[in-house]
């Protein structure tokens, strides 16, 4: 009995060291050296994991970068750190960025959050929902006229993997229905945001696109109940990959050359990938109409 159940620890362990290595050897890593001098980038939740990694890369490509969160204090600290790091004292924080900016070249939809639960906003909406997919949207369509402004500007959205399974009711947003079919729902809806969005600027400077990051060790859970955050956070941290890694095809769809014939497909590890099967034409059409109209009333 004692040698079955040291077996099978020992198969698990071996299990999981198969899958590190697996991970970390298929992990795609943007070689371009494209100098972004010249050029302004938007970066959303960039304080912290994949946005402040993505905003210190491109700060070392000479861009102009402006971090776009939540948290004033976050904020200002990583553009400390990011002007430290980086020397590049082209770092800004903002909250009012149509009035302010003339052009922005490349808008990158970074901020997420998961473990939410059912808890609403002060709007009325889901707040997984809200932070996910609803502010992103928004924001990309009051940057539209700034980002035409630009000879080639573009859109990165970061979405997941777990939106491959996920299902979608047009109808039913804003109904909870659990943690992770709430979170996989919302990367869903990013992907989809994506492909409409590419249809309706197929005709202008301004290309887009949707990827997954792969599962990285950030802080989207830290918002998770403590037992279920801590759980999380081990798996994570000891297998998965680091914000540095995650950050790779953020940066690659932000800085690659001749890309554009993929306008409004999706990423993973810096490769193309096909489709979700969920993903389609119609679909993002009627999810574009649907969310214009929950988002009129604010």
């Amino acid at each position: 009995m004692y040698m079955y159940f040291v077996i099978i620890i020992c198969s698990v362990v071996l299990m999981l060291l198969l899958l590190k290595i697996y991970i970390k050897s298929t992990t795609g890593w943007c070689h371009s050296q494209v100098c972004l001098k010249g050029k302004t980038v938007l970066v959303t939740g960039a304080n912290c994991g994949i946005g402040f990694e993505t905003a210190i890369d491109l700060a070392k490509r000479d861009a102009r970068v402006i971090l776009a969160c939540r948290n004033e204090e976050a904020a200002k600290e990583a553009v400390d750190k990011i002007v430290k790091e980086t020397r590049n004292d082209n770092i800004v924080y903002k909250l009012d960025i149509i009035s302010n900016e003339k052009h922005i070249d490349i808008l990158i939809n970074n901020a997420g959050a998961g473990g939410l639960g059912n808890t609403v906003s002060e709007d009325g909406l889901l707040a997984t929902m809200q932070v996910n997919y609803f502010a992103p949207f928004l924001l990309t369509n009051l940057l539209l006229d700034i980002l035409k402004k630009s000879p080639s500007g573009r859109i990165v959205n970061v979405a997941s993997m777990v939106a491959k399974n996920a299902k979608i009711d047009i109808q039913k947003l804003n109904e909870f229905k659990g943690d992770m079919e709430q979170y996989g729902r919302s990367k869903l809806c990013n992907i989809l945001f994506t492909i409409e969005l590419a249809s309706r600027l197929k005709d202008s400077n301004i290309t887009t696109y949707s990827l997954h990051p792969g599962v990285v060790r950030t802080e989207l859970c830290r918002r998770m109940p403590y037992l279920m955050r801590k759980i999380t956070n081990f798996v994570i941290e000891t297998f998965f990959k680091t914000a540095p890694e995650g950050a790779q095809t953020s940066i690659y769809l932000a800085v690659a050359n001749d890309i554009e014939k993929f306008n409004g497909q999706h990423f993973h590890d810096c490769h193309l990938v096909e489709r979700y099967p969920s993903c389609n034409d119609t679909l993002a059409k009627d999810l574009w109409i649907k969310t214009e109209k929950i988002l009129k009333q604010y």
